[in-house]
């Protein structure tokens, strides 16, 4: 498998869900905002795949950007594990060129869970700039997986969706717990 025989192509969220909630370290792409999805192919073959979109948190755009339509932020990028070396530096490089091309954007942010053990090397090497380490956050782990805090105050027309409940009880029960997280890296890439 060579580099230069990969393939990067905007696509769905349909098209990149499974391999995403597969091959990324966080199995889920929930709550997550995607505004323009990419897959990476070698022979019609997935490889690789990632989505950019809005800012997860409200008014978070504001320490990156004079707009929120200034700012996109990289929500997830995995590869398969058997890609040669620089495999990630290419695809982060031909979906850089693309929003630079088809959109307005000129900030685009993305983090490195220290959580799970990553300090940003791919971002570094396609040359983010290092904003610092932010302080962990307050998650809740139910089941071997780990949810955010809010996920006990999600409401559907005024009530507490279902699943919130059950997260809720299983709080009060003590079949979940709070834990406070590693912290991420922090990375921008000016498009402007």
């Amino acid at each position: 498998m060579k580099i230069r025989d990969m393939k990067v192509t905007l696509c769905s969220r349909l098209d990149v869900r499974e391999f995403i909630e597969t091959n990324h370290y966080s199995k889920s792409i929930n709550g997550c905002i995607a505004d323009y999805c990419f897959k990476l192919t070698f022979d019609d073959a997935l490889i690789g795949a990632a989505f950019f979109g809005r800012m997860a948190m409200a008014g978070q755009w504001k320490k990156y950007g004079r707009c929120e339509s200034d700012v996109i932020e990289l929500r997830r990028l995995c590869c398969i594990d058997a890609t040669p070396k620089n495999t990630e530096s290419f695809f982060i490089g031909a979906m850089i060129r693309w929003l630079k091309k088809n959109t307005l954007y000129k900030v685009i942010v993305s983090y490195a869970d220290a959580e799970h053990g990553h300090s940003g090397v791919i971002y570094r090497a396609s040359n983010f700039k290092y904003l610092g380490h932010s302080a962990g956050a307050k998650v809740i782990v139910y089941q071997n997986r780990t949810y955010h805090d809010k996920t006990i105050r999600t409401k559907y027309k005024g009530e507490l969706k279902p699943f919130a409940k059950k997260i809720k009880a299983a709080l009060e029960s003590g079949e979940a717990a709070y834990k406070t997280t590693a912290g991420k890296h922090t990375y921008v890439y000016s498009l402007a």
